[in-house]
């Protein structure tokens, strides 16, 4: 049934293939040890790869607050005590142990006709992870996939595709669970033949594992689709499954099973979306064998994404602009996302991490965001408030996950792990009044739509219920002793009498135990103290410090030393067996708490569905005082939103956070009536710098961040695409010019009206003459769209364009030469300055050459050459008087047109604009018939 592809899925298949019976074994552990084995503290430290498990899109808030439907404070919920068990024996007996079967003579061939076995069920038992999911990293990948070795090492996102077959080919149908989140995501929608939208997708979501049905790589060949997936993850881990279990009828039924109240409009959005449902079926039953676990009914979050939801960031642009990880190492935090982050918990963290990636399109969504933070910025009292309070969140969504999944069976850790969860569910409930508090007096929609959502009684009922039974002073702290202490006393006393007795035993052990480490420090004269580890257990420890041993050696009562920088840590046999006493007794403490912990969650089930707007309010409120806090560091400003690009005096936003020197700000104006610039200036003068800035801060504005910048306004932009400068990519045999293709075609061919193109030094991989050509054809091209383009080059035969397309603008970066006498060299000094036409810059390699340690008579010889050569090939071109009068009658044009659609000018003001336009228009028109004078003399 599962099975792992070989060669046709571009890697070699892990483990042993067995076609044995495909029934599970008794007392199986779950394959991964996310959420049943995981507590919420789990999850944090992660950095910039931490799976994103929260939609790149608008929150469910969000929407409710442009529907203006706030959240009312009370809900009823289908969710009974007692349907958890009648759920889990029904499931039970139709189950994906019983169903689902793996014939012994299920083989796929890969492209050589190789056999490669199909994995069953008893096959993925034990030592799952090791013998599916380890295979060689390799280099070269993705920025958001595999690339990045502590963000795959950390993924816990299982997915499943699939695509439609004969003339639904080309429809995507995904589903995606976070196994820390109890969210469940269904995406479907029409690609073309790259399938750029499933690997920028896939990208995103950063796979722990890819499921696809059997016939993605049956009969021995694989499907397009399959091995671009496999191409691109190598390092994830892939199963197939038979095609009958991507059912998208069974994937209804199963979503209204599961779906709680509060989302169950999404299922009429899904209704029709045949293929996501049939992801979701095979996904669902996959989750469940392979975590032996079953989700409770009415128990997860289930969403629906259209990919018009967000703009779209392919993942070789998400490298280029280096969004959220550093090219040159991968734990640097020199990226946008290392900009903004000064998130409190990893559900903010995910949130700003995937709304990074996935910006937003929707302008009213946006402006709620930008409403938020100015808020925060202006009212100082209540973001501190606020952020005090959200530092003391854990990460509210694998709580949830924990406890919405029932396993199949009971072992000691998921009994510790359901202990310990309840008490970070206390811990978080009783933060609830003090955020609702914070937010009382706040004034935009959005947080009063987020405080309104925390008005729901039954955040009460809960936490009076966990205080019926677990004590007033159980809490989440620090240290593993101390959470230990908290799980052993966390229920009241007297409610359960041999549990009591176990604690008082425990309490006994432990105390002994300190007691022998005290008399083995006096009978040996040194300063022993006692010390724990979650791994060791109980130990002993002593401070080298002042202390001189007899012989130089420790006492030989005394094993397993371990010698650190000032200190020796050991344990004696008679600690070793106190120790196994002590585990014992928690192993009995932790099994009666466990039941009494249980009984308290069945009456709770039917009220915690309250938590997912709780999850949803604390992740958004972080990510907007981390954008509020980033502006309290540097000079941004709020972001407007037009149909121009006009940005006054911007900055880099990385650049400015990492250098010691403020950046040089620069202005840049982009409309319909100019949508392509085309930029020149030597090397090293600032043009990938500044491209790159005007990507970085259009993603900034989408997302609902200030803007490093005096005044900024921005078009929504659908698509975001770079091409930026490439080496040659050994991996795949491709040279610079050959990737500068691929790349230059991929945006071609997905490009639309509403897209911000940046193309950085095309052409540079070919001959002058072919690289001239090949761009000027590309430009034409691109001068058709209505996209916003950037383009910067070397090749200034591209700067007559301007003569032939009135859309197209010229613009380059200063420079100033200086020279101290004539026998010294010339200096050239970068001012990184971006100034209006093209740069006058001629032969700039030569002159960077000059200040390099190359041969004098080498550097002339070059020059005599360059000299003869520009000759043949320049010709300077004119532009003739008719073609600039109808560039300076397009361009009033388009003025005019921007000025009716945005202007927000009072009548005094708009006079003066306006006369402002008529002398720039009397200005061309003078030039033009300068020209017409000088071309008939």
């Amino acid at each position: 049934m599962f099975t792992k592809p070989g060669v046709c899925g571009g890697s070699t298949a892990a483990g042993r293939c067995s076609s044995s019976s495909s029934e599970p074994e008794p007392g199986r552990r779950p394959r991964y040890n996310f959420g049943l084995m995981e507590t919420p503290r789990s999850g944090e430290g992660k950095g910039d790869g931490y799976s994103a498990s929260e939609s790149g899109g608008t929150s469910s808030t969000e929407r409710l607050v442009q529907n203006n439907k706030l959240p009312s404070g009370s809900h009823t919920s289908g969710f009974t005590p007692g349907a958890a068990n009648a759920n889990n024996t029904s499931r039970g007996n139709n189950s994906v142990l019983s169903v689902l079967s793996a014939p012994s003579s299920s083989l796929c061939r890969d492209r050589d006709g190789a056999r490669v076995g199909k994995t069953p069920l008893s096959a993925i038992s034990h030592n799952t992870r090791s013998s599916c999911r380890m295979r060689t990293p390799q280099t070269g990948h993705s920025v958001t996939s595999s690339s990045a070795i502590s963000a795959h090492c950390v993924a816990s996102v299982i997915v499943a595709v699939v695509e439609g077959r004969g003339l639904a080919r080309g429809e995507i149908g995904m589903a995606s669970i976070n196994l820390r989140s109890p969210e469940l995501i269904l995406s479907q929608f029409a690609d073309n033949t790259t399938y750029s939208k499933v690997i920028t997708k896939l990208q995103i979501l950063t796979p722990l594992e890819i499921i696809m049905p059997n016939t993605a790589c049956d009969k021995g060949t694989a499907t397009k689709l399959f091995s671009l997936i496999t191409e691109n993850f190598k390092t994830v881990a892939f199963t197939t499954v038979q095609r009958k279990y991507f059912n998208e009828t069974k994937g209804l039924e199963y979503t209204e099973q599961l779906c709680i109240p509060e989302f169950n409009t999404v299922l009429m959005e899904v209704q029709s979306k045949y293929y996501c449902l049939a992801a979701a079926a095979a996904l669902l039953k996959y989750v469940e064998f392979i975590q032996n676990s079953v989700y409770a009914p009415k128990s997860l979050k289930v969403t629906f994404q259209g990919s018009e939801q967000t703009a779209m960031i392919d993942s070789t642009s998400a490298q280029n602009l280096e969004l959220v990880i550093n090219n040159r190492d991968p734990r640097n935090s020199h990226t946008l996302f290392g900009v903004l982050n000064y998130t409190k918990t990893p559900g903010g963290n995910r949130r700003l991490r995937s709304n990074i990636l996935e910006p937003l399109v929707d302008a009213e969504t946006i402006n709620m965001r930008l409403d938020c933070v100015q808020e925060l910025l202006q009212d100082e009292e209540l973001f501190f408030s606020l952020q005090s309070v959200i530092s003391r969140f854990l990460d509210t969504d694998q709580l949830l996950s924990v406890l919405v999944q029932i396993p199949k069976q009971d072992t000691v850790t998921a009994a510790e792990s359901k202990i310990t969860n309840l008490i970070y569910l206390k811990h978080t409930l009783e933060l609830v009044d003090p955020l609702k508090a914070a937010l009382k007096n706040c004034k935009t929609s959005l947080l009063k739509a987020y405080c309104s959502s925390l008005d729901d009684n039954r955040f009460n009922i809960i936490l009076d219920k966990i205080k019926t039974v677990i004590n007033d002073d159980t809490r989440y702290t620090k240290g593993c002793l101390n959470m230990r202490t908290q799980k052993c006393y966390a229920v009241r006393p007297n409610i359960n009498e041999f549990l009591d007795i176990a604690r008082r035993t425990y309490a006994e052990i432990v105390d002994d135990i300190a007691g022998m480490i005290t008399q083995l420090g006096e009978k040996y004269n040194l300063p022993l103290k006692t010390s724990f580890s979650t791994a060791r257990g109980f130990f002993i420890q002593m401070n080298t410090d002042g202390v001189i041993l007899p012989s130089g050696q420790l006492p030989s009562e005394f094993m397993k030393v371990t010698k650190m920088k000032n200190a020796y840590s050991f344990t004696s046999v008679d600690l070793i067996k106190m120790n196994e006493r002590c585990q014992e007794s928690l192993r009995e403490i932790y099994h009666m708490t466990y039941l009494i912990v249980c009984r308290l969650l069945s009456e709770i089930y039917e009220h915690i569905h309250c938590l997912y707007k709780l999850s949803d309010a604390v992740s958004m409120l972080d990510m907007l005082l981390s954008f509020a806090h980033a502006c309290t560091l540097s000079d941004y400003v709020r972001p407007e939103f037009t149909d121009t690009l006009a940005i006054k005096q911007g900055r880099h936003p990385i650049l400015e956070k990492i250098s010691v020197e403020k950046p040089v700000p620069n202005n840049i104006y982009i409309s319909e009536g100019s949508n392509f610039v085309i930029i020149t200036g030597p090397n090293m003068s600032g043009k990938s710098t500044f491209l790159k800035q005007i990507a970085l801060c259009q993603i900034m504005a989408q997302i609902g961040s200030f803007i490093p910048a005096e005044y900024a306004s921005f078009r929504i932009a659908e698509q975001i695409f770079t091409r930026i400068g490439v080496d040659d990519d050994i991996e795949t045999n491709s040279s610079t010019f050959m990737k500068e293709m691929k790349e230059i075609t991929f945006i071609i061919q997905n490009a639309n009206d509403r897209s911000l193109i940046i193309i950085d030094e095309l052409g540079r991989g070919t001959s002058t003459e072919e690289g001239v050509g090949i761009c000027h054809a590309i430009c034409e091209y691109l001068l058709n769209l209505k996209a916003f383009t950037l383009f910067a080059t070397h090749f200034l035969e591209l700067c007559h364009l301007d003569a032939l397309y009135p859309n197209v603008e010229n613009n380059h970066f200063e420079v100033q030469h200086t020279r101290k006498s004539p026998q010294t060299t010339e200096k050239i000094t970068y001012t990184y300055v971006l100034s209006k036409g093209h740069t006058e810059e001629k032969n700039y390699g030569l002159k960077a050459a000059e200040v390099s340690s190359l041969l004098p008579s080498i550097i002339h010889d070059a020059k005599e050459i360059t000299s003869q050569i520009s000759k043949q090939l320049w010709q300077k071109q004119m532009s003739t008087p008719e073609s600039l009068r109808q560039r300076a009658v397009y361009r009033l044009a388009t003025r005019l047109v921007q000025t009716a659609r945005n202007s927000c000018l009072d009548a005094n003001s708009l006079r003066v604009y306006f006369r402002g336009l008529k002398k720039r228009y009397e200005s061309d028109c003078l030039a033009t018939e300068e020209a017409t004078e000088m071309e008939v003399e």
